[in-house]
């Protein structure tokens, strides 16, 4: 039984879509301005991650992610580059999508949608929430009254005089009502993107467009919104306002999940601080395998503290697995009786899943079967079924995570190493320990390592 923690609750509770098997998830996606960075990363890989589960589990998944293709930020960054918005989307969407996709194995998400090409989608939520009395008029755009919403903060648990003094830059102006309303459409300025509407020339603000494209999906209500913490207040509230006042339906989503910042040093890793590592400047040295293991050995609730003492480790730990499933792969086991119960390891993988994905103890687990499979080996008491079992566990658990099987072809060893290894073994046989060391110093000379086994020499890149 899969529960799940909802913030909008503050409690777990029993996960159960609102038509039987069929789950839709709302993700808050990227704004396209810039690189993504390590925090990006974590969200996304912790709900593919989700996503990828829920699927396993037989639910019917439609995962939507938008694209905020038109904002301040990217106009403003147009600007500096002299080239135009639409033009600077486009290229840092292809980026993201090459982070996503290619480089972070991201791919579960069943439709990403951008903001201007729903324009007449979020025009339609302004028009009612106008007509309802939601939303007025001031000289540079249409903004939401929160006065008007009796329940604004219930997510964030903030009241409304909390919740004006979260007010975000962009959305100030002179003209407003209450200092927390916050803006539905910007009106048209000079050189700037702008559609027809029946208020007036402009662009979509930032809130709107989640709601707008929601809606168009999966209507007025739905299973599942996730996305980083720090989107609870004021996006994901102002989420809540505008469409529960057009619908007049609550809630507007059934379970609330938010993952936990990515920190540098304590602080939240954020283009405006600073502190970012962008994806593709992880990945010039790192692979996109050891970043999704150090997110999700770590709960998706919990704050991540990045440093490099953590990559390390988490290098560390992918070597020990990737040694580990190449020798259930490559090594030649005996029909004799079965030495280890997979089923135990099973049903707490999938206790710790089921348990608001507990994957800090499913790792664990995975940890702790690596090393009961070594010792079984070492002592040559790992039968056939047992290693074709622990394959089909590993199998099945890499399709939620996404990095245990995924090695690269094992590279072809050289064969002049090869014959000095064999040398090497020809004077260990002769107890030449002199000369065996020799030849073991020129193998690792070249980047290799060679261990000695009952199967006799192993070489392995060090």
């Amino acid at each position: 039984m899969l529960k799940l923690y909802n913030t909008l609750t503050r409690k777990k509770q029993v996960f159960k879509p609102r038509k039987g098997k069929k789950a839709n998830i709302f993700v808050c996606g990227p704004t396209v301005y810039d690189y993504s960075h390590l925090g990006h990363a974590r969200t996304y890989i912790v709900f593919d991650m989700i996503v990828k589960y829920l699927k396993q589990k037989g639910y019917k998944v439609f995962y939507l992610q938008n694209i905020t293709d038109i904002d301040d930020k990217i106009i403003q960054r147009a600007k500096e580059r002299r080239t135009a918005p639409q033009a600077l989307a486009r290229t840092f969407e292809k980026e993201y999508f090459q982070d996503m996709k290619k480089n972070l194995k991201i791919n579960s998400v069943t439709k990403y949608a951008r903001a201007t090409e729903h324009i007449k989608e979020i025009i339609s939520q302004i028009k009612r929430l106008v007509r309802k009395g939601f939303a007025y008029r001031i000289e540079d755009g249409i903004y939401y009254d929160i006065s008007k919403f009796k329940n604004y903060g219930k997510l964030s648990r903030r009241t409304v005089s909390e919740a004006e003094d979260g007010v975000s830059r962009i959305d100030e102006s002179k003209g407003k009502r209450n200092k927390g309303d916050f803006c539905l459409w910007k009106f048209n300025k000079a050189d700037e993107p702008s559609w027809f509407s029946f208020w007036g020339d402009g662009r979509p603000g930032w809130h709107i467009e989640d709601t707008a494209i929601a809606e168009k999906y999966f209507g007025f209500q739905y299973d599942i919104h996730g996305g980083a913490r720090d989107l609870m207040f004021p996006h994901h509230e102002a989420e809540i306002a505008q469409m529960e006042a057009i619908s007049g339906k609550k809630p507007f989503v059934k379970y609330w999940l938010h993952s936990g910042f990515l920190t540098v040093k304590g602080q939240k890793m954020a283009k405006s601080l600073g502190n970012f590592i962008t994806i593709r400047d992880f990945l010039k040295e790192n692979s996109g395998r050891v970043l999704r293991l150090l997110v999700i050995k770590n709960h998706y609730r919990s704050p991540l503290d990045y440093n490099e003492k953590m990559l390390s480790q988490a290098k560390k730990e992918l070597a020990r697995i990737d040694e580990f499933v190449a020798k259930i792969k490559n090594q030649a086991f005996q029909k004799t009786k079965s030495a280890l119960q997979i089923s135990g390891y099973e049903k707490t993988f999938e206790k710790a899943m089921a348990d608001d994905f507990n994957t800090p103890q499913a790792m664990a687990l995975i940890f702790k079967l690596i090393n009961k499979g070594n010792s079984l080996i070492n002592q040559n008491k790992l039968g056939f079924n047992d290693a074709r079992n622990i394959s089909s566990f590993l199998k099945k658990a890499d399709q939620v995570f996404n990095f245990i099987l995924s090695q690269k072809p094992q590279e072809k060893i050289p064969g002049s190493l090869l014959a000095l290894a064999e040398q090497r073994e020809k004077y260990r046989k002769e107890k030449n320990w002199p000369k065996a060391d020799e030849l073991r110093k020129k193998i690792e000379t070249a980047g290799y390592l060679v261990e000695d086994t009952e199967k006799g020499p192993q070489i392995k890149k060090i």
